[in-house]
């Protein structure tokens, strides 16, 4: 068939016509255009059957080498074709120049290795195991985006270090190397067929001065000790392409450490700026400043804004771990790390600089990045392109490189200093070299706006941390960096009401990150960072501590609409499902996927902490956050640690997909009224089909009951084992059947017989405050009706009342002295207790008549029921809740700022006789037996 009869003549004249080089080759093949496969893309797997078919019975290089490059041609003709005659989408030329790419490295390689084998046999290691080479493309082939006249950029590797077992054995290094210069002779050599593809093999370990192949060990030991910054940017990009591709995966998992640091590493953006000025300074010099790859607006500062992201947060969400610029760069928009309408014009620069770029290279299948001077070329690149004029173009041209250098900008631009910033620059770097005596010291900061008291106050701050062990032994270039954040601090602290407790608490954080130059080169980096962190330390001690003892949380600081916006129950349920699905398989001990859930959880606490500190939420919505993350983080361990006895002991029979098994929350957890330490009270009940049967379907067995408990033992262990990244929480069992003597988990039934014929009032109180919070839904729901009939048995209200009064009185002996003018808002009388004790012990009194009484958990909502039903009148309900929620507005304020909930008195002495007199009303108590607010 011939193609005119495929295609229009006129699409076919238009191709040509914009490429000098496929109309050269169409006139020396004419037969080519005969072939219908130049009307239709290629499916996958194609091209690589296609180089393979052509190669397969050829041994001799001459033939070999010949075939390579005839199918070379004729495929950059097919493609080219396709794409100036507008049949091929933009995905389609870059992807079908990456498999042509890949398919001749395969065959190079597997022909070299198959010739290298004759004469020495196989490489095998010290256990006598078969080595195989690994070939990873770099750069836009490793993207699987590379251009038309593009080198390829490789790097060779072989799994393991030994000798070739033939007549004429040598080492693995010696044949590796050959094999590469076999290979490279076969893809670069210039014949009257042409070539194949240029091989650039400088990014290897070493570079030129390094050997052409290194084993794996090598390679992960040079990457360890010597990698560099911009090798970390190249390793973005690789990708297996030929060889062992199983074994060239794998060699990139043992690399991703060094490509992506576990924590944000913004050290990269110094990094990849300093890349970039050499790029510059190199493109001024060879004139090449309207490059389409390197001059201002080109490729690859495009590529640079995506790359910065993924150094910079790819260790810690794996979603930015890619080799493919585009689908990180959309990505990007997903995660809320660049808005929509910029990501989107990204891409369409990026879709038209390398058309472009293509288009120029097409024209004579050369390796050029600049636009043609003469007028045959421009004519053919506006054919390519589908524009009118050459002004145009140009002008189009000019925009897009316009808008990207000013995003590059944006993301790369570097910290600005003006007149009082290097004064205060100036001033640190005495107050940390100790070039100055506290006295001039004191009268410079005076000098710079502070107060003579302040600045006396701040001296020693700045010099003890100077002096300390951690700061004297930071190399030159780290101590620089700490002196430019101290101080952008302290000139920020100066601006605060209370600039000594602003600083304290500020150099509190920078002590705490000394020694990890990411964080410093965060804040160094961010103003935002840095203007948040101070906001926040004003706030709070409490977010100081927390953010000294998880700086993994300061990242956070640089999104301020993210950092005061929590979010929702549901999507923290998302989230954390998503942080842990990102670290793989959870069965190898889950150290990752436990510092996965810290982390998220730390994230998540400082979300919640800066809006509360800032007044966005109220206190009501803060318990909320803070309860419904803990619920987050416990239903996600819940299902990691089933996950890893599933592994090894499978699962209980008839148990299906999941474990019949529900977290139950008690006291604060159960109330909604969780605080930023608190521990979760939990108890844990489940249902089993029998005890005793053995569980099915893991490597090892255990009875039903024994899994369950070993369940939860693991659960615990999720929750509270001490991590680099910390610990999610500290759980309580305390409120089990039968306490510490019990198990740690019972029966659903054991649960119910317990709670009906043996648990004392005080558990019969505590489970007014229970709720379902984990596990298995239909389970949670049976709890729920358990415990709204157990609550709703009828009581003899004279024990009830005895019980209830003789458990605050042991409360109240175990207070403890408190002193004079001093009391306890918590635990003291007419304090937060008592509340919390009236209400239980009117819900037990009435729930028997009164069932609705038991739909609530938390103290507001029960004190509601409790109106609405004409327990209690509604003038003392709303006293109730009124003095409730001051006493909690209170002690949240004293955790936030690390005090305890002793309070003046007198100031509180109001409130407190309100209580008693509800109490002392509720419980009957008159004359010399009242409760007194003394």
């Amino acid at each position: 068939m011939n193609m005119d009869s495929v295609l229009p003549e006129t699409v076919v004249q238009r191709a040509r016509s914009a490429s000098r080089f496929l109309d050269d080759l169409l006139n020396r093949f004419p037969e080519w255009l005969d072939a219908s496969d130049f009307s239709v893309p290629r499916g996958a797997g194609d091209i690589a059957a296609l180089i393979q078919a052509s190669c397969s019975a050829l041994s001799v290089d001459s033939e070999l080498m010949q075939a390579l490059r005839q199918q070379r041609q004729r495929e950059m003709a097919r493609i080219a074709l396709r794409e100036l005659a507008g049949l091929a989408d933009f995905d389609e030329t870059l992807r079908d120049l990456s498999d042509l790419a890949d398919a001749c490295c395969a065959v190079a390689v597997d022909k070299a290795s198959a010739s290298l084998f004759e004469r020495y046999g196989v490489p095998r290691d010290a256990q006598g195991r078969a080595v195989r080479p690994v070939v990873l493309g770099m750069g836009k082939l490793g993207g699987r985006e590379l251009n038309f006249s593009s080198d390829i950029d490789l790097i060779v590797a072989y799994t393991a270090r030994g000798q070739t077992d033939g007549q004429r054995p040598i080492e693995n290094e010696q044949f590796f190397a050959r094999l590469v210069q076999a290979m490279t002779r076969l893809l670069s050599a210039r014949t009257e067929h042409g070539f194949v593809f240029r091989v650039d093999l400088m990014l290897r370990p070493f570079g030129a001065s390094g050997p052409p192949a290194v084993s794996f060990a090598a390679a992960e030991q040079y990457y360890q000790e010597h990698g560099r910054e911009w090798e970390r940017y190249a390793l973005i990009k690789a990708r297996p392409v030929a060889g062992d591709l199983a074994a060239g995966h794998e060699l990139l998992k043992r690399l991703q450490p060094f490509v992506y640091r576990r924590y944000l590493d913004f050290t990269a953006i110094g990094s990849l700026r300093e890349l970039k000025r050499r790029i510059r300074d190199d493109v001024a010099n060879r004139g090449q400043e309207d490059s389409i790859k390197l001059g201002e607006g080109g490729i690859r500062e495009l590529e640079f804004i995506v790359q910065s992201f993924q150094l910079v947060r790819g260790g810690q969400d794996a979603r930015l771990q890619g080799t493919r610029f585009r689908p990180i760069l959309k990505r990007l928009a997903e995660i809320g790390l660049m808005d929509g309408p910029t990501v989107s014009r990204l891409d369409q620069c990026y879709r038209f600089l390398r058309r472009l770029e293509n288009a120029v290279q097409m024209y004579a299948d050369q390796q050029t990045h600049a636009l043609p001077t003469q007028d045959a070329p421009r004519t053919a690149l506006l054919v390519a392109m589908g524009v009118d004029d050459w002004d145009s173009l140009v002008k189009q041209y000019g925009e897009v490189r316009a808008f990207v250098h000013a995003e590059f900008d944006r993301v790369f631009a570097a910290p600005s200093a003006d007149a009082e910033d290097a004064t205060w620059d100036r001033a640190m770097d005495s107050a940390m070299s100790s070039d100055m005596d506290s006295g001039a010291l004191t009268r410079e900061l005076v000098h710079l706006g502070l107060d003579a008291s302040a600045a006396g106050a701040i001296v020693p701050l700045l010099q003890a941390l100077a002096s300390s062990r951690r700061v004297r032994v930071l190399p030159d270039a780290a101590t620089q960096r700490l002196r430019a954040v101290v101080a952008r601090l302290m000139q920020q602290c100066s601006e605060h009401a209370d600039p000594v407790l602003v600083a304290q608490r500020s150099l509190k954080v920078v002590e705490a990150i000394v020694g990890r130059s990411t964080y410093l080169s965060l804040l160094l980096e961010s103003d935002t960072a840095r203007s948040q962190l101070v906001r926040l330390c004003a706030a709070s001690s409490w977010v100081t501590d927390f953010m000294a003892q998880s700086p993994a949380t300061l990242d956070m600081l640089l999104d301020a609409r993210q950092l005061y916006a929590p979010p929702t129950l549901e999507q923290m349920r998302e989230d954390v499902r998503a942080r842990i699905e990102t670290v793989g398989e959870v069965g190898d001990g889950g150290s990752a996927a436990m510092d996965a859930l810290r982390r998220y959880r730390q994230e998540t606490m400082l979300r919640i902490a800066a809006a509360d500190v800032i007044g966005l939420l109220p206190l009501v919505k803060v318990s909320d956050h803070l309860s419904w993350l803990a619920e987050a983080v416990l239903q996600q361990a819940l299902e990691c640690a089933e996950q890893e006895m599933r592994l090894q002991y499978g699962m209980p029979p008839g148990s299906g997909d999941a474990a019949r098994i529900a977290a139950i929350a008690y006291g604060k957890f159960g109330g909604f009224e969780l605080g930023y330490g608190s521990d979760l009270d939990l108890v844990f009940v489940y249902d089993a089909e029998s005890l005793q049967a053995d569980t099915l379907g893991g490597a090892r067995s255990l009875s039903t009951a024994a899994w369950f408990v070993r369940l939860v033992q693991r659960l615990i262990h999720w929750l509270s084992t001490l991590t680099p990244a910390g610990r999610c929480y500290e759980v309580d069992l305390e409120l089990r059947p039968s306490g510490r003597s019990g198990l740690v988990v019972s029966t659903l039934k054991s649960y119910a017989e317990y709670q009906r014929d043996k648990a004392w009032t005080w558990e019969h109180q505590a489970l007014t405050r229970a709720r379902f919070v984990a596990g298995d839904s239909d389970l949670g729901g049976r709890f729920e009706s358990l415990r709204k009939d157990v609550l709703a048995i009828p009581r003899d209200a004279d024990k009830l009342r005895h019980d209830v009064l003789d458990m605050r009185d042991r409360m109240r002996s175990q207070r403890g002295r408190t002193q004079a003018g001093r009391w306890d808002m918590k635990l003291g009388t007419g304090g937060l207790v008592d509340i919390e004790f009236i209400t239980q012990y009117l819900l037990l009194r009435e729930a028997s008549q009164q069932p609705d009484l038991t739909r609530w958990s938390d103290n507001w909502r029960q004190l509601d029921a409790l109106c609405q039903t004409g327990v209690i009148g509604a003038a003392d309900k709303d006293r109730l809740i009124e003095i409730y929620r001051s006493y909690r507005r209170e002690t949240h304020a004293a955790a936030l700022q690390q005090r305890d909930t002793t309070v003046d008195e007198p100031l509180w002495h109001e409130s407190r006789q309100e209580v008693v007199r509800l109490w002392n009303r509720v419980f009957g108590l008159e004359g010399e037996s009242a409760l007194r607010a003394g």
